[in-house]
């Protein structure tokens, strides 16, 4: 359960102002509907991240050892100060009018979109530090929609209101204190 929970809140926090959420509020301001738009994002989400995960739990079962230990341990640290970095939507990364739907245009936007992102390198880490696919997918997925879905539902608005920068740095030091974590078992402290 600390692979979901953990893997759930990390990315809830990590998603708040990412560039997928600020995609979510286009979407929704440009199409008005907002249950195509959940569902593309949960499906983009699901198979992105299951990806994710399952490499991350990949990589990590083939390169066990202290040293890639380290290595997670490190990663989450850069993660933490990534985190603390403004996204902003890019002109190239605006979906394409919706010849194809709004679903299959938001399932494709955002499974791109997520594609390098904080929060797909964090469930790579995630999935590797938990070696649990299944459930570091099922809390990531949970994570973004959690930030996701108010934002598509309240667009703009939202995203005012919340204190940005407060909500990055929680999640800096979540991925900074999971890291410290990681680091600190590896080296026998705990």
């Amino acid at each position: 359960m600390e692979a979901l929970f953990t893997s759930t809140t990390v990315v809830a926090l990590a998603e708040i102002g990412d560039k997928t959420q600020l995609l979510a509020i286009v979407l929704a301001t440009r199409f008005r509907r907002p249950w195509p738009i959940v569902g593309g994002i949960l499906v983009a989400t699901l198979a992105n991240h299951f990806l994710a995960a399952l490499l991350g739990q990949e990589v990590g079962a083939w390169l066990e050892g202290q040293a890639f230990r380290y290595a997670i341990a490190a990663s989450f640290i850069a993660m933490a100060a990534w985190t603390l970095v403004p996204d902003k939507l890019d002109d190239d990364d605006t979906p394409p009018p919706a010849r194809a739907g709004v679903f299959l245009t938001t399932l494709v936007a955002f499974f791109l979109v997520e594609m390098g992102d904080k929060t797909q390198v964090a469930t790579i880490a995630l999935g590797a530090r938990y070696m649990n696919a299944p459930l570091v997918t099922l809390g990531t997925t949970l994570g973004m929609m959690i930030a996701n879905v108010p934002a598509v539902f309240l667009g703009e608005g939202l995203v005012k209101k919340v204190p940005l920068q407060l909500v990055r740095t929680i999640a800096a030091l979540l991925f900074l204190a999971i890291g410290l974590w990681v680091l600190a078992q590896t080296a026998g402290y705990v």
